[in-house]
């Protein structure tokens, strides 16, 4: 939250500004640690303006974070402090909701807090992954490298969701146009030639009634069937977000036949890429497990992962942990076994990252290449159907008049 506040400083110089923290008191104490004396703080009331949606507001991208990241190893690397560097970049960034995160992240290193938990204050815009790399940067007085690490990983994550995206985009755009383009013709025009085959008392073929049924679904309580649809769409989508919701979901989509090999190597692609960035940054090997659990985004490889840091924990070697998981597949399990083998884990780990990567475009191209045909087939079926259950009453029509 954003606090509007009048200060004095130690010389009796007032001062107007906005400080951000997560309540009252926490403004109030970061500001005393400044060494001013608060005379006036209240919360920024953006209700009721278009600046309270969503929608409005400024948004932070993957893009964004990784050019700060890039810039503050670059900054660290010319020794510059870490205050000094994010008041440098907030006050030069153009993305106003970027600008004032990083205003509040120079607030709290300026009231002693150290930088990973100034970051850790900020979930939505740094993940549980970034500030514990920035943790074992700090312990290891490399922070310019971790960022260089961060900013090369968070670049092939945006990669990765882009090249997904891309792989989505058209498919549903060709989807969502045609069906639009089939309620427009159940509602405007199957109707009119219902009311011509009515007139002529012509004997309908059954695909013919099946379609004239549906457009008089479509026309008497198509009013009625939007908003249902739309509320059962919410209703599934927060659902999908509580726990129990995202675990069935994310079994399903584990399990349909096109899509289970593109979601095992986009998982084994995170393993590699996050187990190897952090072990390379002195991140231990239960804590890099953990932590790539919570950021695999995916409930079923997140809980084998928990099962895995658990036995890690108890003993067992990461290698036979992961041997264990019948997703994990056998040549993950023997690399891992010899990085465990020779203390080259993390360099393994780069190259099963490099690997899974070119496994995961052709898996992402082998989908592409099944989702097109598929589509066009479907499409063909439907338009067929639709052209016939007009064309074959209107042939009985004009075969009866000659």
């Amino acid at each position: 939250m954003n606090f509007s506040y009048s200060a004095i400083n130690q010389e009796g110089v007032k001062s107007q500004a906005v400080v951000t923290a997560a309540s009252v008191d926490e403004a109030v104490s970061l500001l005393q640690k400044k060494g001013l004396s608060v005379v006036e703080i209240k919360e920024n009331e953006e209700s009721g303006t278009l600046a309270s949606f969503s929608l409005f507001k400024p948004q932070i991208k993957i893009k964004d974070v990784v050019i700060f990241s890039r810039q503050i190893a670059t900054l660290f690397e010319a020794g510059v402090s870490a205050l000094k560097a994010f008041r440098l970049l907030a006050a030069e960034n153009d993305n106003k909701a970027l600008q004032e995160e990083l205003t509040g992240v120079a607030d709290d290193i300026e009231a002693g807090f150290p930088l990973s938990g100034a970051l850790e204050k900020r979930p939505k815009l740094f993940s549980p992954f970034y500030v514990n790399m920035v943790k074992a940067g700090e312990e290891s007085g490399k922070l310019n490298e971790t960022f260089l690490y961060l900013a090369d990983y968070l670049d092939r994550d945006y990669e990765l969701h882009q090249k997904i995206k891309k792989a989505l985009t058209y498919p549903s755009f060709v989807i969502g146009t045609f069906v639009v383009i089939m309620i427009a013709m159940f509602v405007f025009v199957i109707p009119k030639m219902a009311a011509m085959f009515a007139d002529n008392d012509a004997e309908l073929p059954q695909v013919t009634k099946i379609v004239l049924a549906i457009s008089d679904i479509f026309v008497k309580y198509g009013i009625f069937t939007l908003p249902v649809i739309i509320v059962g769409g919410w209703f599934f989508y927060r659902w999908s977000k509580t726990e129990s919701g995202r675990d069935q979901v994310d079994e399903v989509k584990s399990k349909i036949p096109v899509f289970k090999n593109l979601y095992q190597r986009i998982f084994l692609t995170r393993l590699a890429d996050n187990m190897n960035t952090m072990l390379s940054s002195g991140v231990p090997i239960v804590k890099s497990i953990d932590i790539t659990a919570a950021v695999v985004d995916n409930a079923v490889y997140a809980k084998l992962l928990k099962r895995v840091s658990q036995k890690v924990q108890t003993g067992t070697a990461f290698s036979k942990a992961l041997y264990e998981e019948p997703l994990v597949p056998n040549i993950l399990v023997q690399m891992v076994k010899i990085g465990e083998e020779t203390g080259e884990l993390g360099y393994i780990l780069k190259n099963l990252a490099t690997f899974y990567k070119r496994e995961l475009d052709n898996a992402i191209d082998s989908v592409i290449g099944l989702i097109e045909p598929a589509m066009i087939v479907g499409l063909g079926i439907a338009v067929g159907i639709l052209v016939a259950s007009v064309l074959l009453p209107m042939y009985s029509l004009s075969t009866s008049i000659s």
